[in-house]
């Protein structure tokens, strides 16, 4: 297997990454319409980290490595480091090691399709992963890959420069011309909760008023009955 290393890629805005990540993986999903997200074999190694950055993709040969150590040259402050193999596998090709040369980048974490290892020192050293596995299986270096191609990461495509937001919810993808629409839908759509949660909050307005949805219920031929009734059939 040959590849290509891609050495210029476009970045969204820094600013707008980091109003994406404050809106976290859940309203930004909703505010794009319910995409971009990636598949729930996606899950965090740690509690309570939240992040967004520009996506490095890198593409591994099952077991190989190699395209990881490539990719680190890549990678700039602010970075997601976005990991997946040509066919699936869950060998630990991710560990402390390569946290640390990314961290010292200002790489803000991985995402990977692969499993990852050294997860007590991942977690301590404050290096965010999400992954597929935690696997110690070990890897070669041996195959060549690609870096900063077209990836698909649990049924989500990232492109590299991709915002990728990730938390203790999954990881979402905002495609990088979209990155301004989703932060305007995403901005209007926490005006909304705010305003939601403050009426449910102080008891005023029960959900099923406040979103107007009685009338459906009897559309769909919902009907309130007692127990009694219920008890009679």
């Amino acid at each position: 297997m040959s590849g290509v290393i891609v050495t210029d890629i476009v970045r969204a805005d820094a600013g707008v990454i980091d109003r994406l990540a404050g809106h976290g993986v859940a309203t930004v999903h909703e505010a794009m319409g319910r995409t971009g997200l990636v598949g729930p074999s996606i899950r965090p190694i740690q509690d309570g980290a939240r992040i967004a950055g520009s996506a490095v993709t890198v593409l591994n040969w099952p077991g190989d490595n190699l395209m990881i150590h490539a990719a680190i040259e890549q990678c700039q402050a602010g970075d997601v480091l976005v990991v997946t193999t040509t066919s699936p596998n869950r060998d630990g090709l991710f560990g402390d090691l390569f946290a640390s040369a990314l961290k010292a980048r200002g790489v803000r974490g991985i995402v990977t399709t692969t499993g990852v290892r050294d997860i007590a020192d991942l977690r301590e050293m404050g290096f965010p992963a999400w992954s597929a596995a935690v696997f110690a299986q070990g890897s070669v270096k041996a195959t060549g890959g690609s870096v900063n191609v077209p990836v698909v990461i649990d049924g989500a495509r990232v492109r590299p420069g991709d915002v990728v937001i990730a938390d203790d919810d999954g990881v979402v993808i905002v495609p990088r011309l979209q990155v301004d629409a989703a932060l305007a839908g995403a901005d209007a759509r926490v005006a909304k909760e705010d305003a939601d949660r403050a009426a449910y909050g102080s008891g005023q307005q029960l959900s099923l008023d406040r979103k107007g949805l009685r009338p459906l219920l009897e559309e769909l031929g919902v009907r309130y009955i007692t127990q009694a009734e219920y008890d009679r059939g």
